[in-house]
């Protein structure tokens, strides 16, 4: 092996460690040597998480939580903590004044503003909170003992106006590609794409919106630039003059990175953030749908120019079951389908379940979901999910108004859930579930004994699956069922690194 397929290695090795996201292998080839054993799983050294500014109304509460899981492997060391996205410049402009440009008294000079959450060790949560329409947006970045597996959750309660309600969404890692199914320009929404830069130079974005005929032209989607350390909200309203009433919006980034998500705001039903959904796949699970959900309505989209055709399934708590007049979908290619799906859950804890009829066509769906009647309604959204896999955490419970939902639509499978300590006291527990092939478990959680505070949910995999899950936060404001439903995906703690057959470190320019 010569020494610049030994320098290759050593660096995409050492990348790998740091960032969570590579994974290696190096096949065996015929009359070769092989540099690699089998991959060792390895803590990651470094997240990086955005929140996007919470609300513009002067209503708006909002609690911020932070939470690293403990992970076996990962030392002493290390920091986590969360900053106001902009920085005050130097010579005093307008940059990291906050929304609108208002001064929010905590930059100064050319220094980065005090940190906003800081934990002080992982295993227990620590929160902070904020008021009114001019709270920034957050970025965060956690290393060493507090990088794997950390998780922040924005939660926003809005008394009244256009997104009353509750608000919720997970903290994301920045990227480069999104698709949000569910989205909408109707006279009764106001949606916003936030963009969150974290890096110190400019992004470049393209944002491209596919209604139920396809791609809306929109020239002034295209080439937004987002500037260092900032929060940009685009209404959607103003890249179209269409009035489509489900969208599908992707978020392309040519150059840098951001976090991305909407907010979706409804002058009568209420309002939440939409995440992403996963990555385009023939099959998908949208699992957590709460069982008085009154209207659910199926959102769902093909990013190439092949049809798919899907069967619809709900994962009960009995199995899994066909809808009665909603058996399989049909979704054009390059086109938004939406079904109204009714209250298909009919009092009963569960998840959709999305697979192709024939061939497999890459999809990307969501559902939104409606509780209450009348005037007293309120929305959420559920985003299609990769699974828990090793690990999945949910931050920002209480002891009343938090759901579990877990799915299993393949295989039985065996979970372990932990309650972390509260992020006032309390001490951990943990508890294990076998959750039916087929099946929706709504689980009340296990809580902390001697809670004080909020707390954190843990699920591990232990055996079977995969699982998918959710976790439904509810709280009652004037009468109206307010919620906020967040996913969990694996939070890719770990990485896979392969162990080198040769030292290294004794190798000669």
């Amino acid at each position: 092996m010569n020494r610049t397929t030994l320098s290759l290695i050593v660096g995409v090795t050492a990348l790998a460690a740091v960032t969570g996201f590579a994974a290696l292998s190096a096949p065996d080839a015929p009359g070769t040597e092989t540099a690699a054993k089998a991959a060792a799983q390895l803590p990651v050294e470094r997240t990086s998480l955005l929140c996007p500014a919470p609300s513009t109304s002067d209503l708006a509460e909002t609690s911020y939580t932070s939470f690293t899981p403990v992970t076996k492997g990962t030392g002493s060391g290390g920091k986590a903590e969360l900053r106001q996205a902009a920085e005050e410049p130097a010579d005093g402009g307008d940059q990291g004044k906050g929304d609108g440009g208002k001064d929010d008294g905590k930059s100064g000079g050319d220094k980065p503003a005090k940190p906003v959450l800081t934990p002080k060790e992982p295993g227990k949560p620590v929160t902070g909170d904020s008021s009114g329409g001019d709270a920034p947006a957050l970025v965060g970045t956690a290393d060493g003992r507090f990088a794997p597996g950390w998780t922040v959750q924005e939660t926003t309660e809005v008394a009244a106006g256009t997104g009353r309600g509750l608000q919720g969404v997970n903290c994301t890692a920045p990227d480069t590609d999104f698709w949000f199914p569910g989205a909408s320009t109707d006279a009764d929404r106001t949606d916003y794409v936030h963009l969150t830069n974290p890096d110190d130079s400019a992004a470049v974005v393209d944002i491209e919106l596919y209604g139920k005929d396809g791609l809306l032209k929109s020239a002034v989607g295209e080439g937004i630039t987002v500037p260092p350390h900032t929060d940009e909200p685009v209404l959607l309203s103003t890249l179209t003059g269409e009035r489509q009433t489900n969208l599908t919006v992707h978020v392309n980034v040519r150059s840098g990175r951001v976090g991305a998500a909407v907010q979706a705001l409804d002058d009568k039903l209420g309002g939440d953030w939409l995440a992403a959904s996963t990555d385009p796949s023939g099959s998908l699970v949208l699992p957590g749908i709460p069982e008085d959900a009154t209207a659910v309505r199926l959102v769902a989209f093909t990013p190439g120019d092949a049809d798919a055709d899907l069967k619809v399934r709900l994962a009960s708590p009995s199995g899994l079951i066909t809808p009665a007049g909603h058996e399989s979908v049909h979704v054009k290619g390059g086109m938004t389908t939406a079904v109204d799906l009714g209250d298909v859950t009919r009092g009963e804890a569960g998840s959709l379940v999305l697979t192709p009829t024939d061939r497999s066509v890459p999809v990307v769906a969501a559902l939104r979901v409606v509780r209450g009647k009348g005037d007293k309604q309120e929305t959420a959204f559920i985003p299609a999910t990769r699974p828990v896999g090793t690990r999945a955490t949910s931050a920002d419970n209480s002891a009343k108004g938090s759901t579990l939902s877990l799915t299993a639509p393949r295989a039985a499978a065996t979970v372990k859930v932990t309650a972390s300590a509260g992020s006032e006291g309390g001490t951990p527990v943990s508890k294990t579930y076998t959750i039916k092939a087929g099946t929706t478990q709504d689980i009340e959680p296990p809580a902390p004994s001697g809670l004080k505070g909020t707390y954190a949910l843990t699920v591990e995999t232990v055996s079977g699956g995969p699982v998918h899950g959710a976790r439904t936060l509810k709280a009652s404001e004037n009468g109206v069922p307010a919620f906020t439903v967040q996913t969990l995906p694996d939070d890719r703690g770990t990485v896979a690194v392969p162990e080198a057959d040769e030292d290294l470190s004794v190798l000669q320019k």
